[in-house]
């Protein structure tokens, strides 16, 4: 097997252990717990195939409403699925989210919801404060996107620029028992960062948000900066008494794949060593780090000995400077292939687990050691393709993208670093 095929096994391999089907039935609530009905409603890139899900082990009647990312659709028969644009909210998704608002605020107290968020939950479900509209919420996300904030910032300014997220959907719930599975896609899988919490209890503030917005020098409408300095419109706070009837589960997470991942290198004489499942920061500086240390371990034997496997995971950042195709995994691998300098022993694998780097449908791409000679002999300069953001145009052109299609998960990015003896 050579290293490319090995690097796509792990990547296949850590994908397959966040698929729905297996990580949602083992947190399914009994039937008899369920005295009314048992209403699903959730968001995500897998929300989708989390409903499959539970309908295909779910043996009475159920209802519900999910929100999923265009060609990430599941056929179900119970749950309604509608599609809608990520990471720029759109129409459909705003319908979408006022339709499940409406659909919350009919429970009872007989009544079950089973919420489903996965990652792509704060683009799916974009339903504004009073006072602001879609265009506002539009704006402010793609602001949000270019500025180089973590995951964690981003959903806090959009915690409270909403009236869904932030808790909100559980207490419109109330006084319905609500229990929430989530596929974590962020570091440290937080529940208030996981599609920007929408029924967990948000101890941020909007001066907390106003804060980043300065941190950044976002440009903000001055409707959204009004909303946010006025503070009239909190988003719901822990032990707030709507959310006394709601629980939360992970069911799957980055570390889990990651795991899964350094199963197959093991079994292919490859030490695995997961180095973190939360790495946060600039693409290009981590992609630096991760380059030293490979360079360390490849000449000095320190502090691991090759053969070997680097697993991680997390969200790193990208600040927009240029005018490439982006791809935060496609500028970290980018990065890390300029600072091993086409090493005889180095490979490496960058991609999202959900299939899709920024903007593109690409998960990620591959990088060996004659990755920069064939970019030179190509006439791709690989410093210049750095500093225009375009990863994507960069090991697109030398045919090394990975693509999987939708993968129906997100448990975030994943990335691998073979060494050689």
């Amino acid at each position: 097997m050579t290293p490319a095929d090995l690097m796509r096994a792990m990547f296949e391999a850590a994908i397959a252990s966040a698929q729905p089907a297996l990580c949602v039935p083992p947190h399914l609530p009994r039937p008899d717990e369920v005295s009314g009905r048992l209403v699903v409603i959730g968001a995500g890139k897998a929300s989708a195939a989390m409903a499959r899900a539970v309908e295909d082990h779910w043996p009475g009647k159920l209802t519900g409403l999910v929100v999923t990312r265009y060609g990430y659709a599941v056929p179900c028969e119970r749950i309604e699925i509608v599609q809608a644009a990520h990471p720029v909210p759109d129409a459909a998704g705003l319908a979408a989210a006022r339709r499940m608002l409406a659909l919350a605020e009919s429970l009872t107290a007989d009544d079950v919801v089973l919420c489903l968020i996965s990652g792509g939950g704060s683009a799916l479900l974009p339903l504004p404060l009073p006072g602001l509209t879609l265009e506002d919420k539009q704006a402010v996300n793609r602001a949000l996107l270019a500025s180089g904030a973590s995951i964690g910032e981003m959903n806090t300014v959009r915690r409270h620029l909403s009236a869904i997220k932030g808790g909100r959907l559980a207490a419109a719930c109330h006084p319905a028992r609500v229990i929430t599975l989530l596929l974590s896609d962020v570091p440290g899988d937080a529940p208030r960062d996981i599609a920007s919490g929408p029924t967990v209890g948000d101890a941020s503030t909007c001066a907390d948000a106003l804060a980043i917005v300065r941190r950044y020098g976002i440009a903000l409408p001055a409707q959204v900066r009004q909303v946010l300095e006025s503070g009239a419109d909190e988003s719901v706070k822990p032990g707030d008494p709507r959310l006394a009837h709601t629980e939360t589960h992970i069911v799957a997470a980055p570390q889990q794949a990651l795991q899964a991942a350094a199963k197959v290198a093991a079994a292919h004489g490859y030490a695995p060593h997961i180095l973190s499942d939360a790495i946060e920061g600039e693409a290009r500086d981590v992609g630096k780090v991760l380059a030293a240390l490979a360079l360390q371990v490849a000449e000095r034997g320190e502090p691991f000995q090759a053969p070997c496997a680097l697993l991680s995971g997390g969200e790193t950042t990208v600040t927009l400077r240029g005018q490439g195709r982006g791809g935060r995994n496609v500028e970290c691998l980018l990065s890390f292939a300029i600072a091993t300098r086409g090493h005889p022993r180095i490979h490496a694998l960058m991609g999202d687990t959900d299939g899709v780097d920024g903007m593109e449908e690409i998960a990620g791409a591959i990088a060996g050691p004659d990755t920069l000679a064939r970019a030179f002999a190509a006439g791709i300069p690989p410093r210049q393709r750095l500093d225009d953001n375009d990863g994507h145009g960069f090991f697109g052109a030398l045919g090394d993208s990975v693509i999987t299609g939708p993968t129906l998960t997100n448990v975030n990015d994943f990335r691998v670093v073979l060494i050689h003896p």
